[in-house]
């Protein structure tokens, strides 16, 4: 008969000290971090071939090709650290990197009518894109979820469960203050965001750039 009723009761006491809301909405933050993981793994899995593709025909360009190179050993670490701030800071680096590297694949014409090129170049639009949605939707779980282990009682149970404030994807103020990826269409030049200064290297056009979208400020906290 106790077990009978403790099975009723335990239920509508987790429910009532919010433990169960706690466990729901720390998974749908889980579940949207894995989600940017996947897009940035993406990401670093195809700047290998797009650096290819340009060192093939830009093979003098050394130290864009190193920086390209120190930018996505840092994000292929950041994803593996899974830490939201890593992840957000070494996304930025690979955007001012591959700024740098697609502006000087804008001094080869021969790059532009190449089709490996233009497919990498789709990819990556696509890739950053996919980026900035998982971005938004992971600051969105992270700001329901903070907001409810501050209210009353959950705060007690989160006490109680160690249940503390996530980290939202966001990189340092410096870091983005970098030059927004914008791939913008295949074939076409690549353009810096108004404002943007990003850097460049003997040959080509000053204010061609391509990074991905800037990091979304995350929802303010209650």
């Amino acid at each position: 008969m106790n077990r009978r009723w403790l099975a009723l009761v335990l239920p509508l006491a987790l429910s009532a000290c919010g433990y169960n809301r706690i466990q729901t909405l720390d998974e749908q933050a889980n579940s949207a971090q894995g989600q940017i993981e996947v897009q940035l793994q993406r990401r670093a899995e195809l700047i290998p071939n797009l650096v290819a593709t340009v060192k093939g025909l830009a093979n003098q360009e050394l130290a864009v090709f190193s920086e390209v190179a120190r930018a996505r050993g840092g994000l292929i670490n950041a994803v593996q650290s899974k830490d939201p701030e890593q992840m957000a800071q070494a996304n930025a680096q690979v955007n001012g990197a591959l700024g740098r590297l697609l502006a000087v694949a804008e001094a080869y014409p021969q790059l532009k009518s190449d089709q490996g090129f233009l497919r990498l170049q789709d990819e990556l639009s696509g890739t950053a894109n996919r980026i900035a949605t998982a971005q938004t939707d992971y600051n969105g779980a992270v700001q329901q979820y903070n907001a409810y282990i501050r209210q009353f009682p959950a705060v007690l149970t989160a006490k109680m469960t160690g249940a503390k404030e996530k980290k939202y994807f966001q990189a340092a103020p410096e870091n983005r203050a970098n030059p927004s990826v914008d791939f913008g269409t295949p074939g076409a030049p690549a353009t810096a965001a108004p404002g943007a200064t990003p850097g460049t290297t003997p040959g080509t056009t000053p204010g061609t750039s391509v990074p991905a979208p800037a990091p979304a400020a995350p929802a303010t906290r209650p």
